[in-house]
């Protein structure tokens, strides 16, 4: 069993009842939890009627599944060959990455004074989390946690497409392995600057959890900028 077919086969098996659009909405969803935390590789193969056999759904709703994943770049489709988990290059990555420096500092400057005892509650949850999956070694829990984290801070954001733009960019990386030299330390680190930032939005300094949220995108260009030179 590979890494696509042991991942899907621990999540909750789709429905064959239901309107094509609402099976697409399921293959969407559960092929993008695949890409995002079952640790498959940029450029590897996604085979529709693998994925339709996998999924338990019809293959027009695995196909029109894929055609949105492709069009919000987390998969490639190549015309007559093959599609695949998008394989971005450096410089796509990084930049990517420039933009999220653009809209999250913002983001979270504008969410601060939006955010509840209940959020803050939530958000210090799966900080707790993370750290346990940095102790264990876990890196698909931490990043089902750091979705979390980040999908609740968009969800909180009083500019809706700020919040939405936030989350596409994100998601067209974020499946891309951290610095695989000091991945432990780095996954310790990063939830460390995710605790940073909400504490100062905790402490209602929004200037204080933007400032922290610039530090977090720093660390996470340069470190993404080490995996592609592993030598440098």
């Amino acid at each position: 069993m590979d890494t696509l077919e042991s991942y899907l086969a621990t999540q909750t098996e789709a429905t064959a009842a239901g309107n094509s659009q609402l099976l697409r909405d399921v293959a969407y969803e559960r092929i993008k939890d695949a890409i995002r935390h079952g640790m498959l590789q940029p450029g590897e193969p996604l085979s529709e009627p693998r994925l339709s056999k996998l999924l338990g759904i019809s293959r027009t709703p695995v196909r029109e599944a894929l055609q949105v994943l492709a069009q919000e770049g987390l998969v490639q489709v190549i015309p007559g060959r093959a599609v695949t988990v998008a394989a971005p290059s450096m410089q796509d990555t990084l930049n990517i990455i420039q933009v999220r420096a653009i809209l999250e500092p913002e983001l979270v400057r504008l969410v601060t004074p939006m955010l509840s005892q209940a959020d803050f509650d939530e958000l210090r949850r799966i900080l707790d989390e993370m750290d346990e999956a940095v102790r264990r070694g876990d890196r698909q829990a931490w990043s089902k946690a750091d979705t979390r984290y980040h999908e609740l801070l968009s969800a909180r954001c009083p500019n809706q497409l700020l919040g939405e733009l936030t989350i596409q960019m994100r998601n067209r990386v974020s499946y891309i392995p951290l610095d695989t030299r000091s991945s432990p330390e780095r996954l310790a680190a990063c939830t460390y600057e995710h605790r940073v930032i909400v504490e100062r939005m905790a402490e209602r300094d929004a200037a204080g959890a933007e400032q922290a949220m610039r530090v977090h995108i720093k660390n996470l260009w340069e470190s993404t900028f080490r995996r592609f030179h592993p030598s440098g």
